[in-house]
């Protein structure tokens, strides 16, 4: 271990150590997140579990994320980024644990939401750290590659689990994918930090003036881009998730396969999104060149080619045909995730990136995620699993009229930025 600490510390490329590390403990976060979504045959057996109280054990994840996220994002503005993830990463791993212990439905919520007071601010304190350590032109291509290992992590989770669960039982599933993310907290608490950002502004007479808290507040409330930008994230993250949380479930009952080969062709398409993001972070960074709001009209194009595919998907296909359309879709899915993440950075000071960021999954995980397992295992008990995932289409349809109109705001929003010389210097 302390090798692998002093190695950290004199690294030439801290950058790209910071990067690397990031998105291991990215990818065992959704590991731990989304493990239990290959599990809910074994729970409906053992704890006599409906559709609707499986879907509360992925939201009650995100409503702590949603509670916790806003507080534990301005410890990481204001405190220190790598001690904060690591706290987090260390708190997360051990309720995962905890998973494995449990006897009743009571008791795995509890720990549930546990994992997501953990995980409450580690993508603003990731964003924050590598929108400081990476070129602005860049930021979009290099988030696009963070958030790649969102579906690796969720892909990993789910076939994994129903594997370990099938063959050993599932409360081994918790334990395997808790320790991984245990290790790297420990070693990423000793990785270097950047400066704190002062928040300050340019005053009537040129000289930078500390920012008053209404100053702070108009950074979000008036802000058009990022309204647009964060309410079409929302759309598109409660198609994400349902999509993570119930296609193992519908592959289950309609194809008539064991949960871990399910989970296993549930994986296949999500696991593209490592396709899917960095390819949309590139194109959009490379479009932008020529087109100044490109990083709200590219998510726009791909929402839309998102809705169009699931239309198809779940109304008129099925077998092969409908398997190949949802590997597609695999791709499209995600391909805004680094531009619309990018966007909120992009306009506000940068001594508040991770509070913006924080801002955006209250948003997304209120409107998205959190309500995204519920709603669709309520209308699977209610109509079936089938028709619930018809409705998906309409929220990538509204998230691409949305960023279209946030478009329009981007080139006025951007420009009241402070200058570039008060971005904080890559720490390597």
């Amino acid at each position: 271990m302390g090798i692998i600490i002093r190695l950290l510390m004199i690294n030439k490329k801290q950058s790209w150590t910071i990067f690397w590390l990031l998105f291991l403990l990215y990818m065992f976060d959704y590991m731990d997140r989304m493990v239990i979504v290959s599990l809910f045959p074994y729970l409906k057996q053992d704890m006599g579990m409906t559709d609707a109280q499986c879907g509360l054990l992925v939201s009650s994840v995100y409503w702590s994320i949603l509670i916790f996220s806003f507080p534990v994002s301005i410890l990481v503005d204001r405190w220190s980024r790598t001690k904060s993830i690591s706290i987090m990463a260390a708190l997360w791993s051990l309720a995962t644990l905890c998973c494995a212990f449990t006897k009743n439905f009571s008791q795995l919520f509890i720990a549930r939401a546990a994992i997501g007071i953990g995980e409450a601010g580690y993508a603003p304190g990731g964003t924050a750290m590598l929108s400081a350590s990476f070129p602005k032109e860049k930021r979009a291509k290099i988030l696009g590659l963070w958030n790649a290992s969102i579906p690796l992590g969720s892909a990993l989770g789910i076939g994994i689990g129903g594997f370990v669960a099938h063959n050993f039982g599932w409360r081994h599933a918790f334990g395997l994918v808790a320790l991984p993310g245990l290790l790297l907290a420990i070693v990423f608490y000793f990785v270097k930090d950047y400066k704190t950002i002062a928040l300050t502004q340019k005053g009537n007479t040129g000289k930078e003036i500390k920012m008053q808290f209404i100053d702070m507040v108009r950074q979000f409330t008036r802000n058009p881009t990022l309204l647009c930008n964060n309410l079409s994230f929302a759309l598109n993250v409660f198609i994400t998730t349902s999509l993570l949380t119930w296609l193992p479930t519908y592959f289950h009952r309609f194809e008539n396969l064991a949960m871990d080969k399910a989970s296993i062709k549930a994986s296949s398409i999500m696991v593209l999104a490592i396709i899917g993001a960095p390819l949309g972070g590139f194109l959009s960074d490379l479009w932008m060149k020529k087109k100044e709001n490109a990083r709200l009209v590219f998510p726009a194009i791909s929402s839309l080619l998102t809705g169009i595919l699931l239309f198809f998907a779940f109304s008129f296909f099925s077998g092969t045909i409908q398997y190949l359309v949802l590997l597609l879709t695999g791709i499209t899915a995600v391909a805004f995730v680094p531009s619309c993440v990018a966007v909120t950075q992009d306009v506000v000071h940068p001594g508040l990136r991770a509070v913006s960021l924080s801002l955006n999954i209250i948003i997304q995980h209120l409107l998205g995620s959190s309500l995204a397992p519920i709603i669709i295992g309520k209308l699977s008990d209610d109509y079936g699993i089938d028709r619930a995932l018809t409705i998906l289409p309409a929220f990538a349809l509204l998230a691409a009229v949305l960023l279209f109109i946030g478009s329009f705001y981007y080139k006025k929003d951007v420009i009241v930025q402070p200058v570039k010389k008060s971005y904080p210097q890559s720490p390597a």
